[in-house]
């Protein structure tokens, strides 16, 4: 099974951190925040990992290398100087991550959880599986509703997405259709956000979830990478 980091992301509410290090490659716990997936990657049996790069994307491969640490084969995927959002990343590196139409996973670069990716399905019952968390301060409306284990757009029990998930190339059949005239989505390579076709594969009840109780933080500020810092080294 291959696995995609989202790496891309500028970082401009992390700043001065940022200003010289990529957000995922911030030290949580006496290593980047990165390190912590690519181990519970391998730990699963993960064998070869896809991150795609922008802001500071030279800073990858010094720290990472191929990835032989870690048992795995990791390698960057530049997106060029303007992150392809979310959608577009996942798109653009669909011909590594898939080449036979098998799911991966994907998950944010900048977030750190407990979660254990061995209960992630390998086969997906449906066109993705999300794992979902307790709102935070941050997003109180949630993203998305989970109803036993199907996700969908809206209902009572509104949850936040983790940044962790589990994906069938076949969510982007017909992208352009569900994506429409969004600014960059005609741009080559395309830039859009996953969301809209995650919403329309939940329309169609194509996928499901689970609700993760345990520790997650979004890494958003320095001052929530200092208190999981903190929490990392005292645990």
């Amino acid at each position: 099974m291959k696995a995609l980091v989202f790496a891309a992301g500028l970082g401009e509410r992390m700043r001065p951190l940022t200003l010289g290090t990529p957000k995922p490659l911030l030290v949580a716990g006496d290593k980047p925040l990165i390190a912590w997936h690519l181990e519970k990657l391998a730990a699963i049996g993960v064998d070869e990992v896809v991150v795609n790069t922008s802001w500071l994307a030279e800073c990858f491969p010094e720290v990472l290398g191929d990835g032989s640490r870690w048992g795995l084969r990791v390698g960057g995927l530049y997106e060029g100087p303007v992150p392809l959002e979310t959608g577009g990343g996942m798109w653009n590196a669909l011909s590594r991550l898939s080449p036979d139409g098998a799911p991966f996973i994907a998950v944010n670069g900048d977030i750190w959880s407990d979660y254990d990716f061995a209960r992630l399905p390998r086969e997906p019952r449906g066109l993705a599986h999300l794992v979902l968390v307790d709102n935070p301060a941050h997003n109180p409306g949630g993203d998305f509703a989970l109803d036993g284990d199907r996700v969908l757009s809206e209902g009572p029990r509104r949850l936040t997405f983790s940044g962790i998930g589990v994906y069938r190339p076949a969510l982007f059949d017909g992208w352009r259709e569900v994506i429409g005239d969004a600014p960059g989505a005609a741009d080559t390579p395309p830039r859009f956000k996953l969301a809209p076709l995650l919403r329309a594969a939940m329309h169609r009840g194509d996928v499901t979830g689970e609700y993760h109780a345990g520790a997650w933080t979004d890494v958003g500020t320095p001052e929530r990478l200092a208190m999981l810092d903190a929490e990392l080294r005292t645990a």
